[in-house]
């Protein structure tokens, strides 16, 4: 599956033109996010769903997870969904050649978000660490 698989849509504003990183506001999104974040990280591995949640940030639509967190209704710039190692690997975002070499590489969940961040020119995973 290609990150273009999971956000179809432009930008809302169709402007390509190179602007700030949206890194920068993603980091501030995060902070405002981050208990509410660590709340359902713990709840998704207390009720089993998963040992290994994943949070999906975006700018736009994408059909992966549920929406905890929502731009729109937060007046934010990132809307975050819950999604879960499980799911990735069942959509073919991480192979399954790779999934030993992400659960080694996977952060203390409470300590550390594991945010997949979607912007138009790709996607990666980064692992922000929640504020006390």
């Amino acid at each position: 599956m290609d990150v273009e698989d999971l956000m179809p849509q432009q930008p809302e504003n169709g402007n390509t033109a190179k602007k700030v990183s949206p890194l920068v506001s993603l980091e501030k999104d995060l902070e405002l996010y981050n208990d509410s974040v660590r709340e359902i990280a713990v709840e998704i591995i207390a009720e089993g769903i998963t040992q290994y949640p994943i949070f999906v940030a975006h700018q736009h639509t994408v059909s992966i997870g549920e929406v905890i967190l929502n731009k729109e209704e937060l007046n934010t710039n990132w809307t975050i969904q819950a999604s879960t190692f499980e799911e990735f690997v069942e959509k073919g975002i991480i192979k399954p050649e790779l999934k030993e070499l992400f659960i080694k590489n996977y952060k203390k969940p409470e300590d550390f978000m594991c945010v997949f961040v979607i912007v138009p020119e790709g996607a990666n995973f980064i692992y922000y660490p929640y504020k006390s």
